[in-house]
């Protein structure tokens, strides 16, 4: 969906029968809240979007209370605000608030990834350099943000700490498909991963300290591009 009103109007992908695809039956509390946290990441639901209780429940085939408890979930995570008079509401994002998650994201990512170097094999390496090799040549920045999130998440999955991986993979769907291609476009793509292969590198040379210290100013770089581009954009 590409509208702001104060309607729902769920992704026809978002149908009870689309989320019986998935592997395993999820309680549906669970089902909903993945669902709606996929399409407000992927922009189809887009900030200041009012989630109308009895639609979800439609779209779903299940009763409001799974509806009410996944979105008291999606406030928790900071996707969604519970506000008065209104219902819930995706959360729009501010600058400032970006800025803030991507703060956040130096201090749980690269304790992660200095977890996760000494567990690497060969083939964490080969999926990351995969991913960077497709994201050098895709031209849509739609993509990159997508792109970016899949090379640091295979970085940071052989620190084999489910909550820290959970913890940071929550700081990302915090931002929405709309404020993460805010970022793309503030970083472009040339420089940020040209920063990724150079922390990969560090990653497969086994240099735990150096590949953190890449890691922290790749993401500093994005604040500053991220700013800079709001500065220009203020005038």
């Amino acid at each position: 969906m590409r509208s702001t009103d104060t309607g729902t109007r769920m992704p026809r992908r978002l149908t009870a029968e689309a989320t019986d695809d998935r592997p395993e039956r999820l309680p549906a509390p669970e089902t909903v809240r993945i669902g709606l946290r996929d399409a407000i990441m992927a922009g189809d639901i887009l900030p200041g979007t009012q989630l109308r209780q009895d639609e979800i429940a439609a779209r779903f085939g299940t009763s409001r209370i799974p509806v009410r408890e996944a979105l008291r979930e999606l406030a928790v995570e900071g996707i969604v605000e519970l506000l008065p008079n209104r219902g819930a509401v995706v959360k729009a994002f501010t600058v400032e608030e970006i800025v803030e998650i991507l703060e956040i994201r130096i201090g749980l990512e690269t304790r992660a990834l200095r977890l996760a170097i000494p567990n690497m094999a060969q083939e964490d390496i080969e999926a990351a350099a995969e991913i960077l090799r497709s994201y050098d040549d895709e031209p849509r920045p739609e993509r990159w943000s997508q792109m970016n999130w899949q090379c640091h998440s295979v970085l940071y999955r052989p620190c084999n700490m489910s909550r820290m991986l959970s913890l940071i993979e929550r700081n990302w769907a915090q931002c929405s498909r709309v404020a993460q291609l805010q970022v793309s476009l503030a970083a472009g793509k040339e420089n940020p991963n040209r920063e990724h292969w150079a922390i990969l590198e560090a990653c497969a040379a086994g240099a735990v300290d150096k590949a953190a210290a890449l890691l922290e100013q790749h993401i500093v770089n994005t604040q500053k591009s991220l700013s800079a581009r709001m500065r220009r954009f203020s005038r």
